[in-house]
């Protein structure tokens, strides 16, 4: 049973909003770390492409989604990235139409993430969510979102803001691969429920250490809601 699910409207009269922000060039890629980390760092068995994100983009979804943060309701967003090299770079936040709670957001009319990923090329490397009033974690929910994403693209994250949590406000996580991978293969519940540990040791989830902040990354932002 969901408890107070709402549709989460934006206040904006346009239906869609496109906003392209542009950066001076600077040389500096920052890595992000997490040196206080609890869930352990990425120690998979492939090896993975690096994957820049702009440095606005955090604080850009976190503005975006600021009236439901307020209301105490989770706010989604999906990553779309374009390869070159061994490299993604994340250049488009799309913010589907979404019903939301305090602890759960689901996107809707998903046809609409995928016709702007198909005009636009892009690959689909993660998503972003709200933790409103919760410490920054995954919940058992947030694994089975993260693990279709991460069939499709190995690489791909699942960034956690938690703007109420005063030890870590964000944390960009990934399922262990493959010990989290096959916990969530074999997974038929759904709500929230525990999870098993992987019998390798590994947990199920770990913080990645192939993401950087890029301040020359253009972030085009699509509103959809």
């Amino acid at each position: 049973m969901r408890i107070g699910v709402h549709a989460v409207m934006q206040s904006s009269p346009s239906p869609t909003v496109t906003c392209i922000q542009s950066v001076p060039y600077v040389e500096e890629v920052s890595p992000i770390t997490s040196a206080d980390s609890v869930y352990g760092h990425s120690n998979s068995s492939k090896v993975l492409k690096d994957v820049h994100i702009s440095a606005q983009l955090m604080d850009d979804f976190l503005a975006l989604a600021r009236d439901n943060t307020n209301k105490d309701l989770e706010t989604c967003g999906v990553l779309g990235a374009f390869l070159e090299g061994a490299t993604f770079y994340v250049t488009t936040l799309i913010i589907p139409k979404q019903e939301s709670s305090s602890n759960s957001c689901q996107a809707l009319n998903e046809e609409e993430i995928f016709a702007i990923q198909h005009e636009k090329s892009l690959f689909p490397v993660g998503w972003i969510h709200t933790h409103p009033s919760q410490s920054c974690f995954m919940s058992s929910i947030d694994l089975h979102t993260q693990f279709p994403y991460q069939v499709m693209v190995p690489e791909a994250v699942a960034i956690v803001m938690a703007p109420s949590d005063e030890k870590r406000s964000y944390g960009i996580f990934r399922l262990s691969d493959p010990g989290g991978m096959n916990i969530l293969k074999e997974c038929q519940e759904w709500g929230y429920h525990p999870h098993n540990e992987p019998g390798d040791g590994s947990p199920v989830y770990e913080h990645c250490s192939n993401v950087y902040l890029n301040p020359n990354l253009r972030l085009e932002i699509c509103d959809l809601r």
